[in-house]
């Protein structure tokens, strides 16, 4: 089963209540943050429903593996190790990306890990169109297919 990136492009000046909880419940707090959700019909609903303040597709396993690295942070704002992973879950981060990607292993299994990633703005910034088109429109909105990788690589 594939994995979703989402990353939120839009801030909270008037967004409706109900858009403003969804974005909450997939821990979406702010611009710029980004979080990886199985693809299922719970979260591809949620999606629909905040598709105007956010971007998606689906991660590849380096992107993956980047992001955990480099943005990956623990309780305290603390980098989150490979001597940590090995000490906590006797595993490597390779090993561990290849178990999350084929569903063995979550985000739960290492204590005290943020299950959001803080990025910067993107290098050279948004698509031409803006933040309020869609992608296929030009814009940095909506679904990207595995385009998210490349908005991710720039963010990190």
């Amino acid at each position: 089963m594939n994995k979703i990136a989402i990353v939120r492009i839009r801030g909270d000046l008037n967004v409706r209540k109900d858009n403003k909880d969804t974005l909450k419940m997939l821990k979406l707090f702010n611009k710029n943050y980004c979080v990886v959700v199985d693809n299922n019909p719970n979260y591809v609903g949620m999606i629909k429903k905040i598709k105007d303040y956010v971007t998606w597709g689906e991660i590849n396993m380096d992107t993956f593996e980047l992001l955990l690295k480099h943005r990956g942070r623990l309780a305290g704002k603390q980098k989150i190790t490979e001597e940590y992973l090995k000490e906590k879950i006797k595993c490597s981060m390779n090993e561990f990306v290849k178990e999350f990607f084929e569903n063995k292993k979550s985000f739960k299994d290492i204590p005290g890990l943020k299950r959001f990633f803080r990025l910067t703005p993107p290098l050279k910034g948004f698509e031409r169109g803006g933040i309020k088109k869609p992608f296929s429109l030009g814009g940095a909105l909506g679904y990207r297919k595995d385009n998210i990788n490349d908005l991710i690589k720039r963010m990190i």
